[in-house]
């Protein structure tokens, strides 16, 4: 399956896409490489040029973030999102068996790696400042493909994968959070740089 199909099933068609992705031959090194650096790469660079080349204004002031703090976001935000997917992945397979859950570490990354898709694909938007607080709600829709994951990718019985979901999230905000902080502290140290 190619990244645009699967991107668009996951985010249109999520209940018939987890079954295919759940019997789909696969390595984590293949998610990764084909797919999440892919579209995490996108959003980081649309964040870029909004922030960079597009700009925003407030009361009438425009403002734009400094090439190399830009730049130095970008990467940031590439690495450190993989970086926060792959930890994911080992939470939620240390959180599955709890749930009687299976654990599975490949299964755990697909789920990581595609209910997050919806993020990623909203973090296009960033291209144009303003349109960033979309981004988010495509976000939130990622909470909804990990509930609907949960029992087709982890085998966690339907009547825990609400709970499973929502243990699951407080840990994403958690990561999503300390990246975020991370990210913004060396934007914001480019900034001020002399």
């Amino acid at each position: 399956m190619n990244l645009v199909e699967r991107a668009k099933n996951i985010i249109l068609s999520p209940k018939t896409e987890w079954e295919a992705i759940a019997s789909e031959e696969t390595s984590v090194q293949e998610l990764y490489v084909n797919y999440a650096l892919i579209l995490v790469a996108a959003a980081a660079l649309a964040e870029f040029i909004g922030r960079a080349i597009v700009g925003f204004s407030v009361l009438g002031a425009h403002f734009r973030t400094p090439m190399g703090s830009a730049l130095v976001g970008f990467i940031l935000r590439v690495v450190l999102t993989l970086v926060g997917v792959f930890v994911l992945a080992y939470i939620i397979d240390a959180l599955a068996p709890s749930f009687n859950g299976e654990k599975d570490i490949l299964s755990s990354h697909k789920l990581a790696v595609y209910s997050s898709t919806p993020g990623w694909v909203g973090g296009l938007l960033m291209i144009i400042p303003p349109l960033g607080v979309l981004a988010l709600l495509f976000a939130l829709y990622g909470i909804y493909l990990l509930y609907l994951g949960a029992t087709p990718i982890k085998k966690v019985p339907s009547d825990k994968a609400p709970v499973f979901t929502l243990v699951v999230v407080i840990v994403s905000i958690i990561i999503y959070w300390i990246v975020g902080i991370i990210v913004a502290s060396f934007m914001l140290a480019g900034r001020f740089a002399v």
